[in-house]
């Protein structure tokens, strides 16, 4: 890994059906997952073709049970019938039969170690001797082994996906819901499949916190490497949303990553129709990959910044930056100041030492201007300097989305990493409200700066038990006044409430007709009936005090 000059990890080849490798030399591939019903064979043929047409290499199904995992073959066959041939993938919660019975109808195979053995969570702690816990392990040797068997005969690949929020009791108590616990999860059936000689298997390790899903995806890779492990990786923010929040949330998280040559495969996971995720997962690929065979950046000695040690602290305050805990915004915030220097990140920092007291504004022409930038700031506060710094970057495309796409991985890259004071967006194509509005959209992805309502929500699929886009359309008109609440609407029971991690209300499918709602993972009021649900919403939040009436 590296943050300054983009090279691909290595992972090794996963063959998935006949044409389609994740990993080694292969492109990185895009992916989706289909909101229909699985026994809907019609339903699910027509959305996966109009996936398939939008660019996507694999194409994903809930089997929440056998008569699911099943109709997979059917399926597969009325695609095929439409012309498109690709990869179906099943994905499994809390049911192993599914899960023997779709590897043997499938190309791939989604399980969740949090859920494919151990019971079913109940956020409560549990007490473990060594002994106990060396015996929990064996009861998923006990299942894992037999499913990789059944694997190995039909040459079905696997998916082991660790969703933040879907960890099993067993290791929330031991490891707390944490990056380790996280990474801790998949390690275990991995060295189960090492172990047995079964390496067609990709990772993924998910979280809707984009914070979080960094930090654990980069901890997974440094556990990996240490165990002699090179598995490829899917990548993807779950539960961003939809329009440009889910958009910048996404890029955020996942661009950061494959800027530093992370990911094999992606999805953009947004709570609208499947097929607007690809353009979306494509746009963002290409951006990054772009970067291949750039230019050398000059990378320091050493890496002092992080998410926890931010460089922005060491900025001795000047002109109104540097003194809060979180970057500015040129335009929004305040003015660029009078004093400030223009510096290119090519430049040596050693000529901007003597700037002591004035601010910098550093700008790149880099095509990695991430990597360029982050290596320019390591440089300079290494060498002594003290000033704050404002990150200057401009967009001349002109699709706006593009724009908001290209910035979301670019500053969300070096905000995460813990570089700036303040940050400052040019692009023609935008106004300056839109500029504004996007700057503080990526601070508020990369969980620095909260500045409107925060919706953690699922992007459905066939478990969905209501009508997950316009509901979350519904709530979002009566609470996005709210400023810094996080708002889950998941789709059903597995998505939540544990998939919601930290959102401070949650509004949960419990069955047709029937919602849940919830203060953060505390169930408030159960099984409602969905018209009732929103007022219900509302009178929870009002009675915490967290309301306030639209202006």
């Amino acid at each position: 890994m590296s943050r300054y000059n983009y090279k691909r990890r290595y992972s090794h080849p996963v063959r998935v059906g006949s044409d389609v490798i994740i990993g080694g030399d292969s492109p990185i591939r895009i992916q989706s997952m289909t909101n229909t019903s699985t026994l809907d064979t019609t339903s699910s043929a027509r959305q996966i073709a109009r996936i398939a047409a939008e660019g996507a290499h694999l194409v994903r199904l809930t089997t929440q049970g056998v008569a699911e995992a099943e109709n997979m073959a059917p399926i597969d066959e009325a695609v095929k019938a439409l012309g498109v041939d690709i990869p179906l993938v099943a994905d499994v919660h809390f049911n192993p039969k599914a899960a023997f019975t779709a590897a043997r109808t499938c190309r791939k195979v989604r399980i969740n170690p949090g859920n494919f053995v151990d019971a079913a969570r109940t956020f409560l702690k549990l007490d473990f001797t060594d002994e106990e816990y060396a015996e929990e392990i064996q009861k998923i040797r006990d299942t894992f082994i037999p499913f990789l068997n059944v694997c190995r005969e039909n040459n079905t690949a696997i998916r082991l996906g660790v969703n933040h929020g879907s960890l099993s009791d067993r290791i929330m108590s031991r490891y707390g819901d944490t990056p380790a616990g996280m990474v801790e999860s998949v390690m275990e059936y991995l060295r189960i499949a090492v172990e047995e000689n079964f390496h067609n298997i990709v990772i993924s390790i998910k979280a809707s916190n984009v914070v979080v899903m960094v930090a654990t995806v980069r901890l997974l890779v440094r556990e990996m490497e240490k165990e002699g492990m090179n598995f490829p990786l899917h990548l993807g923010v779950t539960e961003a949303g939809d329009g440009e929040d889910g958009r910048i949330k996404s890029a955020a998280g996942i661009g950061t990553l494959l800027a530093e040559g992370l990911g094999d495969t992606i999805r953009v996971s947004l709570s609208e129709p499947p097929e607007n995720e690809i353009p979306v997962a494509i746009a963002l690929r290409d951006y990054i990959t772009a970067r291949e065979g750039h230019a050398p950046v000059v990378a320091p000695d050493s890496t002092l910044s992080s998410a926890d040690s931010p460089l922005r602290d060491k900025a001795v305050p000047a002109d109104g930056l540097g003194k809060t805990p979180w970057p500015l915004v040129i335009g929004y915030d305040l003015a660029l100041p009078d004093s400030a220097v223009s510096i290119d990140a090519s430049s040596d920092p050693a000529v901007a030492i003597r700037l002591t007291g004035s601010p910098i504004i550093l700008t790149s022409r880099h095509i990695n201007p991430v990597g360029e930038m982050s290596a320019w700031m390591e440089r300079y506060y290494q060498k002594g300097g003290t000033s704050p710094v404002i990150i200057s970057l401009n967009y001349d495309d002109a699709d706006k989305d593009i724009i908001r796409l290209k910035a979301a991985a670019d500053f969300g890259a070096l905000l995460l990493n813990g570089y700036a004071n303040a940050i400052s967006i040019h692009a023609d194509a935008l106004s300056a409200d839109e500029v504004n509005l996007l700057a503080l959209a990526i601070l508020q992805a990369c969980r620095l700066r909260f500045s409107k309502t925060e919706y953690i929500a699922c992007p459905g699929c066939g478990r969905t038990l209501f009508r997950l886009q316009d509901t979350l359309a519904e709530v979002k008109r009566a609470t996005s006044h709210l400023k810094g609440l996080k708002i889950g609407v998941m789709g059903c029971i597995v998505n939540g409430p544990g998939e919601m991690a930290d959102a401070d209300y949650g509004y949960v499918g419990a069955g047709p007709g029937r919602v849940s709602i919830y203060k953060g993972k505390t169930l408030i009021n159960k099984n409602l009936p969905t018209a009732d649900a929103l007022p219900a919403l509302i009178d929870l939040i009002k009675s915490n005090g967290d309301w306030k009436e639209p202006s």
